[in-house]
């Protein structure tokens, strides 16, 4: 099994959720997070005074799928997201070691 992570712009949420949702993945877990990479924040003006925000707001996305589904899901998150500017976002793919239903108490990828 692998976990699937996505960092996305607030903006552009809709736009996977629905991509992932109509290409048969409709679960997944998310948050609202806050966070910069190379941009470093983002500099505005208001009333004529500079105001830099150092963190960005995100979206995390979080998919447990299995090993051959991942990468459909990351390219599919990618296509969603993307806008081609600095900020789009970061997806990050790693390997679950066991996953537990505690309803039913089914193990690995049944528990999925």
């Amino acid at each position: 099994m692998k976990k699937v992570e996505a960092v996305v712009r607030e903006e552009k949420f809709e736009e996977v959720r629905e991509a992932l949702q109509n290409s048969g993945y409709p679960g997944m877990t998310v948050t609202h997070v806050e966070g910069h990479g190379r941009q470093k924040g983002l500099s505005e003006q208001f009333r004529g005074r500079e105001y830099k925000i150092e963190f960005l707001p995100k979206v995390k996305i979080e998919i447990v799928a299995g090993d051959q589904e991942a990468t459909k899901i990351a390219a599919l998150i990618r296509k969603a997201a993307l806008t081609g500017e600095v900020g789009d976002g970061k997806i990050f793919i790693s390997s679950i070691e066991d996953a537990i239903r505690i309803r039913t108490g089914e193990t690995g990828e049944k528990a999925v």
